[in-house]
Order: C-alpha cells, then sequence, then structure tokens
C-alpha cells in the first residue's frame, strides 16, 4: 500500500457524474473503505448524489456539491458558486483525494488547488498530471468497472471483487408497496425505454415487440421512466397489443430499485437502471447505443445479455436473446 492507513483519515472521491457512472465505482470504492475502514470518505459529485451516498452510507461519510468546471459537461459552471467551493474544500484539509472523473486531461490541474496532502488518479499523456506515483495512466479499455478497480490496484489496495451493489432499504419496499398495485414477484418485465440522451434509446417499437411476447409467456409487462420520459413511455404502451402498465413517474430510485429486484426481466436501453439490475442479479436484455457495450454492459454475460445495436442492428437477434434468457429463467 502507497500510503498506510495511520497516514490517511480523510479522503475525497472526486466523481460528478449521473447514476451508472456511480454505480460502477463501488468496487472500487469497497476496496478503498476496505483499506482505510477508520477514514472519513466524502463524495464530491453532482447534486443528486448526496442521496446515493446516504444509500451507500457503509461507504460514505458525507457529500459535498462540486459546483461545475469549465470543460465538464454534466452541469454549467457557476464561477461565483465555484469560488464559494474552493476554499470550502482547501478547510477541510483532505489527506487524500482521488480523482476518478476519467483520463484527467481537463480536471487535474483543479485537484491540484484543493489543497490535500496527496492527490491520486489517472492521467493521459499531454496533459498536466501531478508529477507523483500516486498517478496512473488512464486504461482506455476494458469495463468501467476494472478501469477504477486497476487505479485500486495501482495504489496497492486489495481487490474485493467486480459486484456492483444497490442497498434496499424497508422505506423502499414500503413506498413502492403503497402504490397498491399488487404486482407478483418475477411475474411482471420492467421495460425501461428512456435514457438522458435521446441518441442512447432504442425504438419505441422494438421495445414493444419485446413487450408482446413477454406478455405472451404471462408475464405483466411494465413501461417504466421518471417524469421528464413519459412521452416515450406512452409511445410505447400505444405501440403493444396488450394492456401495458404506465410507471413513469411513479416511484423514487428506491423504490424503482425493488421493482428491478422483484421483476423477472429487464429491458432498457444501457442506462442506469441497467447498473441496478446487474447490481441486483436481475436479469437483463441491455440495449447498448453509443459504440461501448464492453466498458458500459454487465460484466456477467449470461444473466446480462448486452448487444451492440450500432454494430448489429438486427432485432431478429434482440428478440433471440430474450427468447433465450426467458426460458433460462423459466
Amino acid at each position: 500500500m502507497k500510503l498506510l492507513p495511520n497516514e490517511i483519515k480523510k479522503i475525497a472521491v472526486f466523481r460528478a457524474l449521473q447514476l451508472g457512472d456511480m454505480l460502477c465505482v463501488i468496487p472500487a470504492i469497497r476496496a478503498l473503505r476496505h483499506a482505510y475502514p477508520d477514514a472519513e470518505i466524502y463524495l464530491l459529485g453532482l447534486p443528486w448524489a448526496c442521496a446515493y451516498t446516504q444509500r451507500f452510507n457503509d461507504y460514505f461519510d458525507g457529500f459535498i456539491h462540486f459546483p461545475g468546471y469549465p470543460g465538464l459537461p454534466e452541469q454549467a459552471f457557476d464561477a461565483r458558486t465555484f469560488a464559494d467551493f474552493l476554499p470550502l474544500i482547501q478547510q477541510m484539509e483532505f489527506d487524500l483525494v482521488l480523482q476518478m472523473q476519467g483520463n484527467g486531461s481537463v480536471i487535474n490541474p483543479l485537484m491540484e488547488l484543493f489543497g490535500a496532502r496527496h492527490v491520486a488518479g489517472f492521467s493521459t499523456e499531454g496533459h498536466y498530471a501531478p508529477e507523483n506515483s500516486l498517478f496512473m495512466p488512464y486504461p482506455n479499455y476494458g469495463s468501467e468497472i476494472r478501469r477504477h478497480l486497476l487505479l485500486m490496484e495501482h495504489l496497492g489496495f486489495e481487490p474485493m471483487g467486480t459486484e456492483l451493489e444497490f442497498p434496499l432499504s424497508s422505506a423502499d419496499r414500503e413506498e413502492l408497496e403503497g402504490l397498491d398495485m399488487n404486482f407478483l414477484p418475477k411475474k411482471y418485465v420492467c421495460i425501461h425505454p428512456g435514457s438522458r440522451g435521446a441518441w442512447r434509446q432504442w425504438p419505441v417499437q422494438y421495445f414493444a415487440m419485446l413487450g408482446n411476447y413477454c406478455a405472451e409467456q404471462g408475464y405483466e409487462v411494465l413501461v417504466t421512466g421518471t417524469n421528464d420520459e413519459q412521452d416515450i413511455v406512452t409511445s410505447v404502451i400505444n405501440h403493444v397489443d396488450f394492456e401495458a402498465i404506465d410507471m413513469a413517474g411513479k416511484t423514487s430510485l428506491g423504490a424503482m430499485g425493488v421493482l428491478i429486484n422483484d421483476a423477472a426481466m429487464l429491458i432498457s436501453n444501457c442506462t442506469g437502471v441497467s447498473h441496478i439490475a446487474a447490481a441486483l442479479k436481475t436479469p437483463s436484455i441491455v440495449l447498448s447505443m453509443d459504440g461501448e457495450p464492453e466498458r458500459w454492459g454487465p460484466i456477467d454475460k449470461l444473466t446480462h445479455r448486452t448487444i451492440n445495436w450500432l454494430q448489429t442492428p438486427d432485432f431478429n437477434l434482440v428478440f433471440n436473446e430474450t427468447v433465450d434468457l426467458m426460458q433460462q429463467i423459466a
């Protein structure tokens, strides 16, 4: 281990990204927590991630909202808010800041301004990185999970497996039960046609065709999404040949986790819910529309079937994978 536990009492993890990105680093955070069981670990992230740290409170002790930075697209940069943020971080006097945002080409100079005793993370040739042994070249290959585990290995931390996690609470289950919709566990399939970017969304008529098949096999079909995804949820429902259940905007993230946990199968784009299904070991069909299935698709290829639609835009291939997976879980 390059930094001994008695030297590291306060850690900041910098990763200001969305749900799927955050779930993929949990195996690395698990190794970090195992290496420093008594340290305070804070996440520097987007506003929504405050609830994420509360869900993963075995690993995180606190949350600090990162207000944006020029060159990072996840949120608009506010110079005045940033001016308040920087001295706050410096006053925290972190022993270690981990840059887990990406390859470091944009963000590494900022890491130095946090005033931590040590900074570690990824770097890219031709771009700035602190000159210390705690940085490693960004591994631009393999799954997102394993990329961050390579950083943990570089720092000398014992690996704690590649499994994802999504803790569920009694409050999550009570919320879902409060909807009084009487879904029988493992007797329904969730179809999630939305994603943050429209270019990452598989055509709704194909989702509907898979929904028709699941209904023919005796499963209820629930079409899920956020309030903002109501239009695409409605479009799928309008394309099916049976009465599907509209779940758009009806659940919090936690209740959605329970819904996926109890489902027979999830069919979705490669987005946050696909990582929840991987964490909860719910069988899934994942449509990769971004050309990076090996990076973002689940590691377990038997329980979770990821189809690279950009490489093989063949509905029959997806349908056959769905039939095979349905037979596996029957």
